[in-house]
């Protein structure tokens, strides 16, 4: 199992061993903080596998380089709209 799983695993087994806990004052909620922050980390992640690939493509292929940085410039757009998206979700909610 790679070690991006296994995090991701036992972040999700914390958050589920604590459940009780939340639940014993009324309920379980998250708040939009959380939200937040798992949106940056999301986003962090996704721009880091971004300028990973594009450098790796680069370095193999460099007469492809001006290609690949339109794509990867077009791609970390996309994700920086989602992300923005996300994080004006979470702060209107909470």
């Amino acid at each position: 199992m790679s070690r991006t799983l296994r995090m991701i695993a036992m972040a999700v087994g914390v958050v589920l061993l604590a459940t009780p806990a939340f639940a014993a004052d009324g309920g379980v909620s998250f708040s939009s903080s959380f939200g937040a922050g798992l949106t940056i980390v999301g986003a962090g992640y996704g721009f880091a596998k971004i300028g990973g690939a594009a450098l790796e493509s680069i370095a193999r292929q460099p007469e492809a380089a001006g290609d690949i940085r339109g794509a990867m410039i077009v791609a970390a757009a996309l994700l920086e709209g989602a992300t923005f998206f996300a994080l004006i979700v979470c702060i209107a909610k909470g």
